[in-house]
């Protein structure tokens, strides 16, 4: 069995406040914020080495990001994954979720086949839910969304919350699975995987290791794009109010009306 994982590095939460909008190519700027493992992928990750674990075979991580986010990986491959290919490249930057499918698609393609592809139902960062199944699409594999249940064997069953409630589903491999949180516990990352980690690779991919479409990558195959990026003016206009307590009293009271807040006769 050969599972492939699709893990996304994301900005740490607790630097959320330093994120911004690059004006001109209306993308985040991330530069100089720490990243960590997308919280969905880090449970797709736990399913992955469980199913290793009770039907054997090898757990291999895809990643699209620059080169720093190699850390990221380490971690995945401290938890008991096999092997890790990070795709870094220029060219693969500024990408929506269409050409992050099909560059990450092309390159499970290439160092393929797999059996099943797990992922995070969706990022923290973009919470889109579209990379999974457009992987799905690219590589004509059948694909289940929202699944907070697995149980496996010769077949697969699976558990997938919808709006009307819960579908259960029975598969066999090649699928791709998109988790939910509430699947799993991830496990605590120990000295021993740490230290077995570090004879394990991480391969970083660039844009001339895998075949691709240069028109189907990075911002060129990204139909969607931003718009007019507006920064809002979140200053407030401060008056200040002087006079006895009561002519401050009546001021507050006149700026209210004036605001539209209370009506003449209210007060």
């Amino acid at each position: 069995m050969r599972i492939a994982c699709l893990v996304k590095p994301v900005p740490d939460p607790e630097y959320y406040n330093r994120i911004s909008i690059d004006p001109v190519r209306g993308i985040l700027t991330r530069a100089g914020i720490p990243v960590v493992m997308n919280p969905t992928d880090r449970h797709a990750l736990e399913e992955a080495i469980r199913i290793k674990e009770k039907m054997g075979g090898e757990v291999v991580i895809f990643s699209m990001a620059p080169d720093d986010a190699g850390g990221i990986l380490k971690d995945g491959l401290a938890m008991g994954a096999d092997e890790a290919y990070l795709l870094s490249d220029r060219a693969f930057a500024g990408a929506d979720t269409l050409a992050t499918s099909y560059t990450l698609a092309k390159a499970i393609e290439q160092f393929g086949p797999f059996d099943i592809i797990l992922a995070g139902n969706e990022s923290a960062d973009g919470s889109t839910s579209q990379v999974p199944p457009q992987v799905g699409v690219w590589l004509s594999m059948p694909s289940l969304a929202g699944i907070i249940r697995m149980e496996y064997g010769e077949s697969f069953r699976v558990w997938c919350d919808v709006e009307e409630g819960r579908v259960e589903y029975e598969v066999t491999p090649p699928v791709v699975f998109a988790v939910k949180r509430g699947i799993n516990t991830p496990r605590y990352i120990g000295i021993k995987g740490i230290m077995a980690a570090k004879s394990k690779k991480v391969s970083i991919i660039r844009v001339g290791d895998i075949s691709v479409d240069l028109d189907r990558i990075g911002l060129n195959g990204s139909p969607t794009r931003a718009g007019r990026i507006v920064v809002p003016d979140i200053g407030r206009k401060g008056e200040t109010i002087t006079g006895s307590p009561g002519e401050i009293a009546e001021g507050i009271i006149e700026g209210l009306r004036k605001a539209g807040v209370i009506k003449e006769g209210m007060i």
